[in-house]
C-alpha cells in the first residue's frame, strides 16, 4: 500500500515544477491559467505535506533550496512519464505504445523509410520516435528501447546486435575533379570531414586500404546528415557509414573513394531495459527489425 503522504496531488506537483522551470510565481501562474495565491497555496501545501521547505521567502520572492532542485528533478520525470502514457493512450487506445531513442540520421535514413508496413501490420502497436546522441539512463528516462552505435555496453539493459557498421568515403563529383584520389596517400592536405562520436574512423579506413596513416583534418561535426551535406557541397570528403552514404552515391551526388564498405570498428546495436523482457508489443517490434537486418 502507498502511504499518501509521499504522494502529492497533481495539482501540488504540477505547480511546484512549473514555478521551479519559471523561477517566478506570477509565469507559473499564467501557465497554468491560476491565480498567483492558487499557486503559493498549492506550493505551500505540498511543503507542509512534505514536512520541509522547499523554497525560503523574502516578502513575495521565493528562491528554492537545494532539496528543491533535486526533488524537482525527479517530479519533472514523473510528469512527463505520465504525460507520454496518457498521449500514448489517446494515440492508441488499444495500447502497445513504444517510446525508442534513435540516433538521428538512423532515424531518418534507415527507420523511417522502413516502420511503415510493421506499423501497417500492427494497428494495435503505436511507435514515438525521439532522437538523442548522448548516453542516458533507463531508470530516468522514460524509453522502452534505444537504437544505438558502438558496444554491447548499454547500462542494466538487454542487447542484440543489428549490424556491424561498414565504412564508405565519399566526395563530390566536383571535389574530385580538383582533387583526384588513387591511393590513401592522396588524401594528404585534404579536408578530411569528421564525426566526434567517431574520433579513430579514419584510421580505420586507411589501414583498410592498406595505406599508412594519413594525418586527418576537416571540420568535426555531431551529424552524419551535416557531413552529407557539406560533402556535396565540395567542403572535403566523408566517410560515411555505408547504408547513409549509398542513397547519394546511387543519385550521383557522392562519388565512393577507393574501396567502400570497409569494416569499421562498432555495430548498432538494440537495447530495452529489464521492464520491456517480454512485452508484447516489443517484442513484436525486436522480431520485425531483425527480420529487417536479415532481409538488408
Amino acid at each position: 500500500m502507498r502511504q499518501r503522504r509521499f504522494l502529492p496531488s497533481l495539482s501540488q506537483l504540477i505547480a511546484f515544477e512549473a514555478v521551479m522551470r519559471h523561477a517566478s510565481v506570477t509565469a507559473a501562474a499564467d501557465e497554468l491559467h491560476l491565480t498567483q495565491s492558487t499557486v503559493s497555496r498549492l506550493v505551500a501545501s505540498l511543503e507542509r505535506q512534505l514536512g520541509k521547505p522547499l523554497f525560503t521567502r523574502d516578502r513575495k520572492r521565493l528562491t528554492p533550496t537545494a532539496e528543491a532542485a533535486v526533488y524537482a528533478a525527479s517530479v519533472t520525470q514523473g510528469l512527463d512519464l505520465i504525460q507520454r502514457a496518457s498521449m500514448g493512450l489517446i494515440a492508441n487506445p488499444g495500447g502497445g505504445v513504444l517510446s525508442l531513442s534513435v540516433l538521428p540520421t538512423f532515424a531518418t535514413r534507415w527507420l523511417a523509410p522502413r516502420i511503415g508496413p510493421f506499423l501497417a501490420d500492427n494497428p494495435g502497436i503505436s511507435i514515438n520516435l525521439s532522437t538523442k546522441i548522448q548516453r542516458f539512463s533507463f531508470a530516468s528516462e522514460a524509453f522502452d528501447a534505444v537504437i544505438y552505435f558502438g558496444q554491447p555496453d548499454w547500462p542494466d539493459a538487454h542487447h542484440v546486435k543489428l549490424f556491424d557498421e561498414r565504412l564508405t568515403a565519399c566526395a563530390s563529383p566536383a571535389f574530385l575533379a580538383w582533387h583526384p584520389i588513387a591511393a590513401p596517400a592522396d588524401m594528404a592536405g585534404l579536408a578530411m570531414l569528421q564525426l566526434e562520436t567517431r574520433p579513430s574512423g579514419w584510421q580505420a579506413w586507411v589501414a583498410a586500404q592498406g595505406g599508412a596513416d594519413v594525418p586527418v583534418s576537416g571540420m568535426v561535426m555531431d551529424q552524419f546528415s551535416m557531413m552529407i551535406q557539406a560533402a556535396i557541397s565540395g567542403l572535403g570528403v566523408a566517410l560515411l557509414p555505408s547504408y547513409l552514404a549509398q542513397p547519394e552515391i546511387d543519385e550521383g551526388r557522392l562519388v565512393p573513394i577507393l574501396r567502400p564498405a570497409v569494416p569499421g570498428e562498432g555495430a548498432y546495436w538494440l537495447a530495452w531495459p529489464d521492464r520491456r523482457q517480454g512485452d508484447p508489443a516489443f517484442t513484436r517490434f525486436r522480431a520485425w527489425i531483425e527480420a529487417q537486418v536479415a532481409q538488408d
